[in-house]
C-alpha cells in the first residue's frame, strides 16, 4: 500500500480525504515506497472529540514553517538574527542581498542568508533562538495548524532553519519531543556560516524516537505545499502526508495570548517591531532622520530646564503622559502628621527602561536621587540626575539607602530588572524597611521600532535605543501615599505584605500582572547567567 496525500483542512474541520495526486512529484514518487494502509477518518459530532479521538495516540511528523506560520518568508527571522549578532552592518548587509536571495532561492537562498547572519558568531553567544525568536514565532503562528499540532501526543518538528533558531522555541512553546534540524558548523568556537549535511535516508523513526518507535499506523506527517526538503523524511515514517496549501494558511488567525501554552513574559533583542523586508527598509530610512532627533532630545533633555525641556521633546515625537494624586506630594508621613525632620520621600515604581527615575523626576518637578544594580558607568557619568551604585550586598545597601533618605527623595526599582511585557516581577522587600512614607509609581513605556533595555548586550546603549523611537511613548502614573496601616512602622505589616501591596497597586493600575519571578529568572532564561553586572558594560 502507499502513502496518500491529504489536505490538512481535511483533518483539522471537514477530514474529507483527497484523492491523490496523479503527478508524480519527489514527495509522491518516495511516498510511495513506504508501506501504509489507508488512514480512515469518521466524522464526530463535536471538532475537539474527532481530534481528540484520533489524534491523541498518534505520532506527528511536521514541518515548522509550513504547519504553524502562516507566513512562508523567513526573512524576518534571519534579519532578527543579523541585528542581534552585529546590529546595522550585518542587517544592512542581508537587507542589500535579499533580492539577489530572492532570485536565485530554494536551498541556495537559506544557505546565503545563513552565512551572512552567522558567519563569525561565537556559538557560546547563539541564544537567539531561546531569547529573541520565540515572541516573534508566536506573533507567526496560525491558530489553525496550532490547534492540529498540539492535539497529537508525540511530535517530532522538522525544519529547514538551523537548529539554533528553531529548537529552544519548538520545545519550550510546542512540545516538541524531537527536533529534526541541521547543526551549524564551528571552527574554534566560532560559527562559519555553514550547515552540516543532513542524511535525510537514515533518519528513521526508530532513531528519531528512540525506543519508542509508533507503529505505522499512529504516525501522519504534514508540510507545506512546494516544500520538499524533508520528505525523505516523512514518506519513510508517516502512513499519510497532509499538505497545507498557502490559499489555507491565508485564511488563518493569529494565536491570540491567551492560547499560547506558557506566557511570554522574557524576550530580549533591540527590534520591537516585525522586520518584514518593507518594514526593514522603513527601518533604514528612519535611521538618518532618527539619529539627528536622538542628539536633539539627548541635549535638551541634559542641558535644558524641566519646564523648557518637556515642549521640545514633544515637538521631536517623545509622548510623556503624567499623572499625579495630590497626596503623593505633600509633605506630610504616612501617619498623616507633620514631618519633624528633613527625611526624603521614597517613590517606588515598576522597571521599564533605564530612564524610569528620570521620568519620575520630570513627573514629580524635583530634584531626586536614585539607587541602581546594574547602570553602566557611561550613563552613570552622563545621568541628570544623582545616581548611587548599589552592591547587592543586603545590609550595606540598607544603610546606602537609608543615608540618602536622610538627605533628600529617592526613587527605586525593586523589581531589580526591566521587564517588556505586561507583568510585573517580584519586589524586593528592602524598600519596606526604610521608611512609612512610600509612594507607588506606576509606568509604562511603548516603543514602535527599538526597545530601549537589554539582557544580553551593551547596557550604555539602552537611552540611544529609546530615543531613535520616531514616537516612543512613557505613561507615569504617581499614586496614592501607601496609608499608616499598610506600612510596617505604623501598620506592624510584614516587609514581604508592604512590598506586595506595592506590587499589586502598582499592578492594578496599569493592568499588569503579578508575578513571582525574579530577576536572576529572567537573566537565566535570556542570557544564560545571573544578570550580574560586567564593569566593561
Amino acid at each position: 500500500m502507499s502513502a496518500k496525500l491529504f489536505s490538512l483542512e481535511a483533518l483539522s474541520s471537514s477530514f474529507k480525504v483527497l484523492s491523490k495526486p496523479k503527478s508524480t512529484s519527489i514527495l509522491q514518487h518516495r511516498a510511495s515506497k513506504a508501506h501504509a494502509t489507508h488512514f480512515k477518518f469518521q466524522k464526530y459530532n463535536s471538532l475537539a472529540y474527532q481530534l481528540g479521538e484520533l489524534m491523541s495516540n498518534t505520532t506527528l511528523f511536521f514541518q515548522f514553517e509550513g504547519t504553524l506560520l502562516k507566513s512562508s518568508s523567513l526573512f524576518p527571522y534571519f534579519m532578527l538574527v543579523a541585528f542581534e549578532a552585529s546590529g546595522f552592518l550585518r542587517a544592512l548587509t542581508l537587507f542589500l542581498l535579499y533580492p539577489f536571495v530572492c532570485l536565485v532561492g530554494g536551498e541556495l537562498g537559506l544557505n546565503i542568508m545563513v552565512f551572512i547572519c552567522f558567519f563569525g558568531i561565537r556559538k557560546e553567544k547563539m541564544r537567539i533562538g531561546n531569547s529573541v525568536l520565540p515572541k516573534f514565532f508566536l506573533e507567526d503562528v496560525g491558530s489553525e495548524g496550532f490547534d492540529v499540532v498540539m492535539k497529537c501526543g508525540k511530535k517530532v518538528g522538522v525544519s529547514d532553519l538551523p537548529r539554533v533558531m528553531v529548537e529552544g522555541f519548538l520545545k519550550d512553546y510546542v512540545g516538541v519531543d524531537v527536533v529534526v534540524a541541521r547543526e551549524l558548523k564551528v571552527v574554534g568556537g566560532y560559527c562559519v556560516g555553514l550547515m552540516e549535511e543532513m542524511n535525510t535516508k537514515s533518519l528513521e523513526a526508530s532513531q528519531v524516537l528512540g525506543d519508542e518507535k509508533p507503529s505505522n499506523s499512529q504516525t501522519i506527517g504534514i508540510c507545506c505545499h512546494n516544500k520538499f526538503l524533508h520528505q525523505q523524511l516523512l514518506s519513510q515514517n508517516c502512513k499519510n502526508v497532509f499538505m497545507v496549501s498557502e490559499a489555507e494558511k491565508r485564511n488563518w488567525k493569529s494565536l491570540p495570548r491567551e492560547k499560547y501554552p506558557k506566557p511570554l513574559i522574557f524576550h530580549d533583542g533591540r527590534l520591537a517591531f516585525r522586520p518584514t523586508p518593507i518594514a526593514t527598509l522603513a527601518m533604514f530610512m528612519w535611521l538618518p532622520l532618527g539619529f539627528c532627533i536622538y542628539f536633539i532630545r539627548f541635549i535638551v533633555g541634559m542641558f535644558l530646564p524641566h519646564c523648557v525641556c518637556n515642549p521640545i521633546l514633544a515637538f521631536t515625537g517623545t509622548i510623556t503622559t503624567a499623572s499625579v494624586q495630590p497626596s503623593s506630594l505633600s509633605n506630610t508621613s504616612a501617619n498623616g502628621e507633620d514631618q519633624r525632620k528633613p527625611r526624603g520621600r521614597l517613590y517606588v515604581c515598576n522597571h521599564r527602561t533605564l530612564l524610569d527615575p528620570l521620568y519620575v523626576q520630570l513627573a514629580t518637578d524635583k530634584s531626586l536621587t536614585t539607587v541602581t544594580y546594574s547602570l553602566s558607568k557611561i550613563n552613570e557619568i552622563i545621568a541628570p540626575m544623582k545616581t548611587i551604585r548599589l552592591t547587592r550586598d543586603r545590609e550595606r545597601d540598607r544603610n546606602q539607602m537609608d543615608k540618602l533618605l536622610s538627605q533628600g527623595d529617592l526613587v527605586v526599582c525593586p523589581e531589580g530588572t526591566t521587564c517588556r511585557e505586561p507583568f510585573l516581577l517580584r519586589f524586593s522587600p528592602l524598600f519596606a524597611e526604610l521608611t512609612d512614607d512610600i509612594v507607588p509609581v506606576a509606568i509604562d513605556v511603548q516603543a514602535d521600532m527599538f526597545y530601549g533595555t537589554t539582557a544580553s548586550g551593551f547596557k550604555f546603549l539602552d537611552p540611544i535605543f529609546h530615543f531613535l523611537n520616531p514616537n516612543p511613548v512613557y505613561t507615569i502614573r504617581i499614586l496614592e501615599k501607601l496609608q499608616a496601616s499598610d506600612t510596617c512602622k505604623f501598620g506592624g505589616k510584614s516587609r514581604f505584605e508592604v512590598a506586595n501591596l506595592v506590587q499589586n497597586e502598582i499592578g492594578k493600575a496599569l493592568g499588569f500582572k503579578c508575578t513571582s519571578l525574579t530577576r536572576k529568572d529572567k537573566y537565566m532564561i535570556l542570557a544564560g547567567n545571573d544578570g550580574s553586572m560586567k564593569e566593561s558594560r
